[in-house]
């Protein structure tokens, strides 16, 4: 079976279905996607295999503002022959202006898919439960499945490999440690987050990624970054107060100094291990410059491999 069939045969079984979650995949869908995204990516430039010529569109829905997101969805649906449409706040009122459900159920007789970039988790199940047609989390407060499947495609070029990888993860435990930590789990990798006491992943979501790990797979959650990153393939930050949570700014740099991500916390991992930061960074702060912009950083591959993991996403959930 060529990989092209993957997206002509709905091989996977995901055409029309949403993916408000990592969890919502399979490992196959998620090594199935992966296999399309490489495909997409060194067709990139040439003849496409997807083409819908104008014949399917996308719905992007911002509450929150966004560079990789807005910009890796709307030129990879173009790039796909898609019809893309932003709206933002001034345009929707999510349920202030009109309830969530009203806008799902208007969106699904124009459109062939929306991707909502919100606040709050809650609103993507109302529409997803709303619209028969794909919901796509272009990030929560819960999770952010699309950067993961960019990381994931990022680590499998890096590394050459997932199954059997050491992820670690340092500082917050937000929405992409959420997706991360079941992401790995789905592929085979072990996981461990380092976080501050009060910090942690949910215990909700802890306890679902162990469910679906592989055997060989591990899920840990410990307080000591040097504990983490030690012989770790991978090491991934993100900031320490996200989208909402400015009035904590003060506060929790003070608590996360500690887990910085410098030369020597990296000194601790692999020698061959990678960096890895979804941006934006705050340069000083979760990771010091000579990390982000030195030989092991791969924040720049991972942006760029937004854009070609999203494309199979809408491929495999819009359909041929």
């Amino acid at each position: 079976m060529s990989v092209w069939s993957l997206y002509t045969e709905d091989a996977l079984r995901l055409r029309g279905r949403s993916l408000l979650s990592m969890a919502d995949l399979t490992p196959d869908q998620v090594s199935g996607i992966l296999d399309l995204a490489s495909a997409l990516k060194s067709a990139r430039g040439g003849v496409c295999p997807v083409n819908w010529s104008g014949s399917r569109s996308l719905a992007m829905i911002f509450e929150k503002a966004s560079l990789r997101t807005r910009v890796t969805f709307e030129l990879g649906m173009r790039e796909l022959g898609g019809v893309p449409i932003v709206l933002g706040p001034a345009e929707i009122g999510l349920g202030k202006r009109e309830s969530v459900g009203d806008v799902a159920r208007n969106l699904e007789r124009w459109v062939s898919a929306v991707m909502a970039r919100v606040f709050d988790h809650r609103v993507l199940v109302e529409m997803r439960d709303s619209a028969g047609i794909p919901v796509i989390n272009g990030l929560s407060d819960l999770e952010h499945p699309c950067q993961i499947l960019a990381d994931l495609l990022t680590l499998r070029e890096r590394l050459g490999r997932l199954e059997g990888a050491r992820i670690a993860w340092v500082g917050d435990g937000n929405n992409v440690a959420h997706s991360l930590m079941i992401g790995c789990a789905l592929v085979g990798a072990s996981f461990i987050a380092a976080c501050p006491r009060g910090y942690e992943p949910r215990p909700e979501t802890v306890a679902l990624a162990r469910s679906v790990s592989a055997a060989e797979a591990s899920v840990e959650v410990v307080t000591d970054p040097i504990e983490a990153v030690r012989a770790s393939d991978a090491v991934y930050t993100d900031v320490w107060a996200s989208m909402g949570q400015e009035h904590e700014a003060s506060e929790r740099r003070r608590v996360f100094m500690p887990y910085q991500v410098n030369s020597a916390l990296m000194a601790h991992a692999s020698e061959h291990a990678v960096f890895l930061h979804c941006l934006p960074a705050h340069r000083g702060d979760e990771v010091t410059d000579e990390v982000l912009d030195g030989p092991q950083s791969a924040a720049l591959d991972q942006a760029e491999n937004r854009l070609h993991a999203q494309k199979a996403v809408l491929a495999l959930l819009i359909g041929a």
